[in-house]
């Protein structure tokens, strides 16, 4: 989803995410607008140039791009250094946009048929991937996937993405968005906080609650998270779940079985554990009242113990980091009889960038894609953003990461092939955010576990309905 100043970042993978959508839009008005198009004419775009192995996509010397990028935890400065090396090799002239708004400032555009050529369509305000995919306004991304890497026009770019890339980025069967960054989900911890109260990093939910259990007696939340925007809490229950059910489990979810959540003694178990930490009164204060950046900056804080997020939350909490605070990633903790392992943690592609089907430069923001994801600007990323992209040994090795950062790669080697993640806030926006609302209710003490699931059964069996749901499967 993406990951933010002010949306979520993050990431849907907020995906995040980075992330990932964490508030509906209004996705109705958008569709119909979205179906009758625009003038035809304003798609019309540079002349090209001729089809060459160099230059698969005929990209015309000297042309504009227009690229908008989601402005969250990862900053836009990575993109300026992009469009700088893409503007010096092409003799193009790009223009910038980096926003957290990104419906409110392209909805019109893509609704008049003149949207940018390149889009980080991330953070809480980003438009709905499925939502865009049904009303055609997406490019397909198949041809980058097979043109030949900048690196080594031997390999096609495909070979060189990290496995789950391109799964990720798919929409009713179609490669459509290209998830660049990344990112691992979890805990964090202050490994300074821990070190000072002799508490020990939990593997498994007993003694993640013990240790939330002395944190309060010390005066402190056990738990914190970011209230206001559920997507977070969702990062505890649906990896609790996938890490006690194993990857049945968390594919039922994704292909809307009938059992996904009822039946699915795992789901139960799940709820059931997060739900104890509220009975228990484990929480920050105030916690359900948050932002994500009030909780975050709390837990920055030393106000709670633990708080869930992607990979992006040490760029999104720079500012409001101690320098000694030494911020750690946590593997979720394990309930009892899990069939993966503790080591195992949710990691994958986040943060969607998009070529519009009626962008005016559609060979530039096809290249513009492939170049991406050349050995070039996955370091300039890494360098401008601490982060990871997809690109295979992307980054060069003498790029420092921060504490962090650092912490989630050590995880992420740690894990080896056990990593997973799940593909339904891509695919139902709605059914993502039916979830969300039922965790809200859940945090709160309005709902009880039992009707969690009730209600996120009722959410897939509505998405089931969807006709995309026919393509949208995983094995």
């Amino acid at each position: 989803m993406g990951s933010t100043g002010e949306g979520l970042g993050r990431r849907d993978l907020i995906k995040r995410s980075a992330a990932l959508g964490l508030i509906t839009v209004p996705t109705m008005s958008f569709l119909s607008a979205c179906a009758s198009g625009g003038d035809e004419n304003s798609t019309k775009g540079p002349d090209k140039a001729p089809v060459t192995k160099e230059n698969p996509f005929g990209v015309a010397k000297g042309g504009k791009l227009d690229v908008v990028v989601f402005k969250g935890g990862f900053g836009d400065d990575y993109a300026k250094a992009w469009e700088a090396a893409f503007d010096k090799k092409w003799g193009t002239t790009s223009s910038h946009l980096g926003t957290q708004e990104i419906t409110g400032k392209l909805q019109t555009r893509f609704n008049g048929g003149n949207p940018p050529d390149v889009v980080d369509d991330s953070g809480a305000q980003k438009i709905k991937l499925d939502v865009l995919f049904k009303s055609n306004q997406l490019a397909d991304l198949t041809p980058v996937l097979d043109a030949p890497s900048l690196d080594d026009p031997a390999k096609k770019v495909r070979d060189t993405l990290i496995a789950g890339t391109v799964e990720q980025g798919m929409q009713g069967g179609k490669f459509v968005s290209l998830n660049y960054v990344y990112t691992v989900f979890g805990l964090w911890y202050s490994g300074k906080l821990f070190k000072e109260k002799g508490w020990t990093p939990p593997k498994t939910w007993d003694e993640f609650l013990a240790v939330c259990t002395k944190a309060k007696e010390a005066g402190i939340g056990g738990l914190a998270h970011q209230g206001k925007y559920p997507y977070y809490i969702n990062v505890v229950i649906m990896d609790l779940i996938a890490k006690k059910g194993g990857l049945e489990a968390m594919k039922a979810i994704d292909n809307l079985e009938p059992n996904a959540f009822e039946g699915n003694a795992a789901a139960l178990a799940a709820v059931e554990a997060v739900y104890e930490v509220v009975e228990k009164d484990l929480m920050l204060p105030g916690t359900n009242g948050l932002t994500h950046t009030e909780s975050q900056t709390a837990w920055n804080q030393y106000k709670a113990a633990f708080i869930p997020s992607g990979s992006w939350l040490e760029n999104e909490q720079l500012k409001q980091t101690p320098d000694d605070f030494d911020m750690q990633f946590l593997p979720m903790p394990l309930l009892a009889d899990s069939k993966l392992p503790f080591e195992a943690i949710r990691a994958g592609a986040g943060e969607p960038f998009i070529v519009p089907e009626k962008a005016a430069n559609k060979a530039g923001g096809l290249e513009f894609i492939r170049s991406m994801l050349s050995r070039e600007w996955s370091t300039l990323f890494a360098q401008q953003a601490n982060s990871l992209t997809v690109v295979k040994d992307g980054v060069d090795p003498n790029v420092k990461l921060r504490p962090g950062t650092q912490s989630a790669v050590t995880a992420l080697k740690a894990a080896g092939t056990n990593t997973f993640n799940y593909l339904y806030p891509d695919w139902y926006s709605e059914m993502d955010t039916a979830i969300q609302d039922a965790s809200n209710e859940l945090m709160a003490k309005r709902i009880q576990p039992k009707e969690w699931i009730k209600r996120a059964q009722a959410a897939v069996n509505k998405a089931a309905q969807d006709p995309n749901a026919k393509n949208n499967k995983r094995s």
